[in-house]
């Protein structure tokens, strides 16, 4: 998929905010320790998106009830669904200098009933002209998503013929919709019955 829409102010994608909050101490350490023996940009950017697609489950997959949303909280609480990962994926490659957005998709069950909005995220690396969407939800079987450059390696491909559907923004910060539904969710369950349909 070619992405084209990105905002005016490239510095945007290494910004700190709310929810990518990569100036925290903990992050910073993460960063740091992943960092360790990763010798260019490009080693450092799998070591970050395999970490947090393996290290830190999708709370679908283990229980988990709580509903981080910064960054710093993902990777404290070790647990968050995609956004989150995607918000914590982002801080720590922001961290790394490494210029990411955050993208989003709208996907649905094996016969595109009941669609929700799914995120992952965009990288930039030094030397590459495209972004390159990355996908750190978390493998499980029939899920096999892979940090690549060259063809997407997501967790899901979108169908069209069933009204699935990528955006083709590339957001510097946590679409509103997306981060008022997690500061809403009481708990994972609760997020479960409330997760939004569109952006």
């Amino acid at each position: 998929m070619e992405l084209l829409q990105e905002v005016p102010d490239s510095s945007a994608y290494l910004a700190a905010d709310a929810a990518i909050d990569h100036e925290h101490p903990l992050v910073r350490e993460t960063a740091e320790r992943l960092s360790e023996g990763a010798p260019d940009a490009y080693a450092y950017a799998r070591t970050a998106y395999e970490f947090v697609r393996d290290a830190i489950p999708h709370s679908f997959d283990s229980g988990d009830p709580r509903v981080p949303w910064r960054a710093s909280d993902v990777i404290e609480q070790g647990n968050g669904i995609c956004y989150a990962k995607s918000h914590a994926l982002a801080a720590l490659l922001r961290a790394g200098s490494i210029p990411t957005a955050l993208c989003y998709q709208r996907l649905g069950e094996h016969d595109g009933s009941r669609q929700v909005i799914h995120g992952l995220v965009a990288v930039k690396l030094p030397g590459r002209d495209t972004w390159s969407r990355q996908d750190a939800r978390g493998n499980k079987p029939a899920i096999n998503a892979e940090f690549s450059l060259a063809d997407e390696r997501l967790a899901w491909r979108v169908r069209p013929e069933l009204g699935e559907a990528d955006y083709p923004v590339l957001f510097a910060a946590p679409h509103p919709v997306v981060l008022n539904t997690l500061r809403a969710a009481v708990d994972a369950t609760h997020l479960g019955r409330i997760l939004p349909t569109g952006l």
